[in-house]
């Protein structure tokens, strides 16, 4: 049985809809994320889970008890849920034990204490419990906020944005530090970001979100190497989109050459197969370019943006189309060189193109200017 369910749940503020048929479920232990620019639903569907608002249309179970539909709606203390806001809502006047123990309630005093402790050795406050919130760290708050929804043993946490108001540093950290403590008290919960870095290092499951609807629930390795949309495409992590057509025996023509997969070339959000001459947009992401002193395509650099270990370069082709491409950082190459590059993707990923973008010229150019690359399917790439 899952833990959490939602069908169909659609939540409207007057005549505008903010989310619009939602489902995805979530298994006991299990933790996702709910991810998208700002204004997309997920934090409007986070506090219809917690029971902070009434859905317009739908269902939510939790353990498969119905906790919200038209005409019935479990009040939010009834639910069972542990709630991590962004500002941390800790009591200012309570110490850091009595902010843990506050959800405890009426239990027996030896067991609060026993709670309390163990939970604040748990996020690593042990000692700290005498003090108050205005002596901690923002990371230390967040901790003791975590701690405070975990203690009375909720079915499922709800963390909102519980990372934004951090430096970044701090952040990539306490989204590491969180998930393990999650994951050692066996907790269920649901996250809401728009930091994809964030959802990255927390979650099992994430839930890419727009205009109010899931575009694709999957794992963060799904969601950054097969993307259903070019919305996900687009939003998880970089890339461009580059012209190609569809030719035989399972390849693509672009202009940075052919690739040549072992399996069908699959055009998303259209179509289930891409058949020979079908024009298509691929995807190439900044790991699929690699620097290459011998190849014989070449592309001027326009931008470069220095990482430490890596830099990122924006390159423009001979068409004027720009990719990126991320190259060890003692490959120091100034603006306007040209240097030499080469495929090396795992995975194709194509998207249909839109019959307005289709351009009769595109397949002449790409006839003219593509040079045979060969390309291995997903995990067959040699290490190194």
């Amino acid at each position: 049985m899952a833990q959490l369910q939602l069908k169909g749940v659609i939540q409207r503020y007057g005549n505008h809809t903010v989310v619009d048929g939602v489902n995805f479920s979530l298994a006991a232990g299990q933790i996702a994320c709910l991810l998208g620019p700002s204004g997309c639903g997920k934090t409007t569907l986070l506090r219809c889970i917690a029971g902070f608002e009434e859905i317009a249309g739908g269902e939510i179970r939790l353990r498969g008890e119905m906790v919200s539909r038209i005409g019935q709606h479990i009040a939010p203390e009834k639910r069972r849920i542990g709630m991590v806001f962004q500002d941390y809502a800790l009591f200012p006047h309570l110490s850091i034990e009595q902010n843990v123990a506050f959800g405890l309630g009426r239990n027996p005093a030896a067991e609060v204490h026993q709670r309390v402790s163990q939970l604040l050795a748990t996020v690593g406050l042990s000692g700290q419990g005498s003090k108050y919130p205005h002596e901690l760290s923002g990371g230390q708050q967040q901790r003791v906020a975590l701690a405070r929804a975990l203690a009375p043993r909720p079915e499922l946490i709800l963390l909102d944005e519980p990372f934004s108001n951090l430096d970044v540093g701090l952040r990539e950290r306490l989204s590491v530090e969180v998930r393990e403590i999650l994951k050692r008290e066996g907790s269920t919960a649901v996250m809401v970001t728009h930091d994809q870095h964030e959802a990255f290092a927390m979650a099992d499951e994430i839930g890419i979100m727009f205009d109010g609807r899931i575009q694709q629930w999957d794992t963060p390795y799904n969601l950054y190497h097969r993307p259903a949309n070019r919305f996900v495409a687009d939003f998880i992590g970089q890339g461009v989109l580059v012209p190609g057509v569809v030719g035989t025996l399972n390849s693509v023509r672009m202009e940075l050459g052919t690739l040549t997969s072992d399996t069908p070339v699959e055009c998303n959000e259209t179509c289930a197969h891409c058949d020979n001459g079908c024009r298509v947009d691929i995807l190439l992401r900044p790991d699929d370019i690699v620097h290459d002193d011998h190849s014989t395509v070449q592309a001027e650099v326009v931008h470069k943006a220095f990482r430490g270990a890596d830099i990122l370069y924006t390159l423009r082709l001979a068409s004027g189309t720009e990719v990126l491409s991320l190259v060890p950082s003692h490959h120091n190459h100034a603006l306007g060189e040209r240097i030499g590059i080469r495929l090396d993707a795992d995975h194709v990923i194509a998207f249909k193109k839109h019959e307005e973008c289709d351009d009769p010229a595109c397949e002449i150019r790409l006839e003219q200017q593509s040079h045979p690359v060969a390309w291995q399917d997903a995990g067959s790439r040699s290490a190194g």
